[in-house]
């Protein structure tokens, strides 16, 4: 597509969208009595409006039925994550017997790396991309030496080329083949935090496999954001946040994925807990874990109502969308428009003022575009933020900007542009 740096044009790419109607289901944040353009998706999504009445409904179920509402009402909270799961698991590329809604992140992270961290002398290393975000380091530091070895010997990571800045497919996969027969756990994001790549997962998962290790992804920015497929791609198992890209609120509830190959592998360890008991007996309260089928006996405590209506709510939204596909078309659309708009701002001002250290590649990216601002980074972005556009700031010198296909448009793009233009010519000049 040509595109054009102008209102009328972003306004004609709006009107010809199937999905601009979905921004009316979400709730903007405001200032000065005028709405953000709202840009900072990758790191908390927008309310839906449907978020308040939903979760009033299982108020309202919690005072008309108190406990009994576990079996009682609508929706019996003892089977409300069945309901989630039939929607998270097109988001995934899973069934729904493969995915489950429970805790938090970083906890699900540690529940599953108990049964597929397997290390053992001689193979006991876990390969990891440089540069992850710090709960999945920390988590892996402390998983290692629950096991007795050392973070330093156990870790292998695998950085970008001296002065680039995203990783080479090529030196994943050459670098799990260097190590192989000491790699037990390949884990890597599916999409990086802090540039946006796309990490080709399913070239790494072949690559894990073929030296027998184990292959995990950490979907915290990829969920919800590009379409993954985690069941086709043969992944061990993977988890995610749904406060991202998913709109289920600030610590919303976490999804899991285990592939159906691990449902009867009777030799996983697990750190189990009466809900991941098998559903039928498990108030008879009998003694010896019995997991229920598929990815829900990984649960641990019982159903948490009130996050996974937030959850519910959004995923209300894809569905409407038609889910990840026709998101993910809109997607390519809006962050390319991002990446034409930024560079007619560097050719307006005659000097590449804003790096843009995402992927050029369509393939290798989601939504969000990350920049270097070379000179006077955090005042460019702290005078967008007093101007109503909400990117984020990443130390020491980058801005994030993500346009969700879900409620932002062409035309927030194009006026960020311009508002970036007239603050760079102001401050640049000082």
């Amino acid at each position: 597509m040509n595109f054009e740096n102008t209102l009328a044009f972003a306004q004609a790419l709006d009107q010809a969208d199937p999905l601009r109607e979905l921004r009316q289901d979400f709730l903007f944040p405001q200032q000065n009595g005028k709405p953000f353009i709202y840009l900072c998706g990758n790191s908390l999504g927008l309310q839906p409006k449907a978020a308040r009445e939903v979760l009033n409904e299982q108020l309202n179920n919690w005072q008309n039925y108190a406990v009994e509402g576990w079996f009682e009402g609508k929706t019996p909270w003892m089977f409300y994550h069945k309901e989630l799961k039939k929607l998270m698991a097109p988001l995934v590329g899973a069934s729904p017997a493969e995915v489950c809604p429970m805790n938090t992140l970083t906890v699900n992270l540690h529940l599953l790396l108990v049964s597929f961290y397997k290390p053992k002398p001689g193979k006991y290393k876990i390969i990891m991309e440089a540069g992850a975000f710090p709960s999945d380091q920390y988590a892996i530091e402390s998983q290692v030496r629950f096991h007795g070895y050392d973070p330093k010997a156990a870790i292998i990571e695998v950085a970008p080329r001296e002065g680039e800045y995203i990783l080479r497919t090529e030196d994943i996969i050459n670098a799990i083949a260097e190590s192989g027969n000491e790699i037990a756990l390949v884990l890597f994001g599916g999409v990086n935090y802090f540039t946006g790549q796309w990490f080709d997962m399913e070239a790494i998962t072949k690559a894990g496999h073929a030296v027998d290790a184990i292959v995990g992804f950490d979907l915290a920015h990829a969920a919800g954001n590009v379409p993954v497929q985690l069941h086709a791609w043969n992944i061990d198992f993977a988890c995610w946040c749904s406060y991202k890209y998913q709109n289920s609120g600030p610590g919303g509830i976490s999804g899991i994925f285990v592939h159906e190959k691990h449902f009867s592998d009777s030799s996983l360890n697990r750190f189990a807990g009466w809900w991941g008991y098998q559903e039928q007996q498990r108030f008879k309260m009998e003694k010896g874990f019995v997991p229920e089928a598929g990815a829900d006996g990984w649960q641990v405590s019982c159903t948490q109502v009130m996050p996974m209506a937030l959850y519910y709510a959004s995923l209300q939204s894809f569905e409407k969308a038609g889910f990840i596909n026709p998101l993910r078309e809109k997607s390519k659309t809006l962050t390319a428009y991002l990446f034409f708009i930024i560079n007619e701002v560097n050719m307006v001002l005659e000097m590449e003022q804003y790096k843009i250290i995402t992927p050029t590649n369509e393939a290798d990216r989601g939504a969000q575009v990350s920049i270097i601002a070379k000179e006077k980074g955090k005042e460019v972005f702290e005078q967008l933020v007093a101007n109503n556009v909400l990117g984020d700031w990443r130390e020491p010198n980058v801005i994030r900007l993500s346009p969700v296909p879900l409620y932002n448009s062409f035309e927030d793009v194009f006026e960020t542009g311009a508002l970036l233009l007239e603050i760079s010519k102001k401050i640049l000049v000082k």
